[in-house]
């Protein structure tokens, strides 16, 4: 896989979907039965959400598409971006009232060319602009906190949001500051008590934060690009992380032979149901 990503967690199917979005390709995993299909897309997406029990969205390169399950038909819902036919989407996160944070950036990761969107149906506002590689999209419990990175810049923001829409309130503050540390600040993941599960690309690992973003632990993984992380199964206590081999040459990738596979790694803690997207 070159460029895994957006990895969520349908509990009503016990299915887990995740993304090459360089290869164009979506996973379905069934967790219970250990059952795994590759889907081919006409174009790369990233972040997928359940709609209801027929349809899900998908954040693309070329806006949010309406998904058949079963068919895998696509329908475009709207457009992210119309005036930056050079960017694709990367990181998101569906936020408890609906609505769909996600993050756009350069095709050739170009400095503050992309931003993070919020789309509530058809309505798509642009909440924080100049990003380069959005990442770590995710909500506090109650709705009440979104997070999000820069990976580029390595610190991951705060930003006080109203819980029935799942907009800013407030300006961003810092939250965990990672500059000056190996690696970068990637996916990320709330946890049932607020805590933060954050993939950190370049050092195969993922990081726990508590809700006040002191950091708790530390859990290896044996690829070295880790990219984001989603509870799983019915206990909601294990994690499935994603990975990549994005920029590796032919030395990197021997080095490196499990990069771009999928892990699962038990933890002690428990996660929440990813909310629906709301039409």
């Amino acid at each position: 896989m070159h460029l895994g990503e957006g990895p969520t967690y349908d509990a009503t199917t016990d299915t887990a979907w995740w993304f090459d979005i360089l290869g164009k390709e979506l996973y379905q995993h069934t967790v219970a039965s250990g059952e795994t299909i590759r889907h081919s897309l006409p174009m790369m997406a990233s972040v997928l959400a359940r709609v209801d029990a027929e349809r899900q969205i998908l954040a693309t390169e070329s806006g949010i598409f309406l998904r058949d399950v079963a068919s895998g038909a696509l329908e475009l819902l709207t457009v992210l971006e119309a005036d930056r036919p050079g960017n694709r989407s990367n990181d998101g996160r569906v936020h408890q009232s609906g609505a769909l944070w996600v993050g756009t950036m350069g095709k050739t990761a170009a400095d503050g060319a992309g931003a993070i969107y919020h789309v509530a149906g058809k309505t798509v506002t642009r909440l924080f602009d100049a990003i380069s590689i959005p990442n770590s999209i995710c909500f506090s419990p109650d709705g009440t906190l979104g997070y999000y990175v820069d990976t580029r810049v390595n610190v991951m923001m705060k930003v006080a949001l109203d819980p029935s829409t799942g907009l800013p309130v407030g300006t961003p503050t810092a939250h965990i500051d990672g500059r000056g540390q190996p690696g970068g600040i990637d996916g990320s993941v709330c946890d049932a008590d607020g805590g933060i599960w954050n993939a950190r690309w370049g050092v195969g690992a993922v990081d726990h934060y508590d809700s006040a973003g002191q950091h708790m632990a530390r859990y290896k993984v044996p690829a070295a690009q880790t990219t984001c992380p989603a509870f799983i199964g019915h206990n909601l206590n294990r994690l499935l992380i994603t990975s990549a081999t994005e920029g590796l040459d032919d030395a990197g990738l021997a080095a490196d032979p499990q990069g771009g596979q999928t892990f699962v790694l038990d933890v002690s803690v428990k996660g929440r149901p990813e909310p629906s997207f709301r039409l």
